[in-house]
């Protein structure tokens, strides 16, 4: 029997979902303990994160700007731009102003996802990103709404400051709808499924190796 699309992202979602348990930075910020330091790191490795992965996603829409698939990665690439703003009340919070966020040195933990993400921008199968993107942004959505509760629990942090973790957190309902429009044009074939499956995995494995590099600096 043929999945439907609805379908295809609930199963691909289940398939990938992240060992939260094994964010080691996550429990430190839900606890007050991580450093405003390491916080701040947090913010300034995401405005590098945010910066490529919007340029990613607009070469994703210009590759395939005449299928539902363009719109999609279109839209995403705007996302990016409004959590760019929002960044910036976060990363004051810590201390930082633009100039301190722009002198941070990359991380290379910190910046292997974006490095895949411009990857599948040159060379990924658009249906299989949008599998893997969607799983992906379910994890993430997940850690900003607890990096929010936090921030505003234990560290004093106000609306502005929680405005770029809210953002992720708030459910995107055009964006699903997209993202189901796109599978169900695409197939998905086998091919696209099994893409979708290697190019999650590696970006979950990226997205936890993110935060972990960041608890690693509490330890030095």
């Amino acid at each position: 029997m043929t999945r439907t699309a609805q379908e295809v992202l609930l199963g691909i979602r289940r398939e990938l979902a992240p060992a939260e348990p094994e964010n080691r930075l996550l429990p430190l910020v839900e606890q007050g303990r991580a450093p405003l330091s390491v916080l701040g790191e947090l913010g300034a490795q995401q405005h590098r994160i945010i910066t490529s992965d919007r340029r990613s996603l607009l070469v994703l829409a210009a590759r395939c700007a005449d299928s539902p698939a363009g719109g999609y990665f279109a839209r995403l690439a705007e996302g990016e731009s409004l959590a760019l703003a929002a960044l910036v009340g976060f990363t004051t919070g810590c201390g930082l102003d633009e100039a301190a966020v722009r002198g941070r040195e990359p991380l290379a933990g910190c910046q292997a996802y974006p490095g895949w993400m411009a990857w599948l921008a040159l060379n990924g199968e658009p249906t299989a990103v949008v599998l893997a993107l969607t799983a992906n942004f379910t994890a993430w959505g997940r850690y900003c709404a607890r990096t929010a509760a936090a921030l505003r629990s234990h560290y004093g942090f106000d609306d502005a400051g929680c405005a770029f973790f809210d953002f992720f957190a708030a459910p995107a309902a055009e964006l699903e709808d997209e993202a189901l429009a796109v599978v169900a044009a695409g197939g998905p074939t086998p091919e696209q499924l099994a893409e979708g499956r290697r190019y999650g995995r590696l970006l979950q494995s990226y997205e936890l190796m993110f935060w972990n590099t960041l608890a690693d600096l509490d330890a030095v």
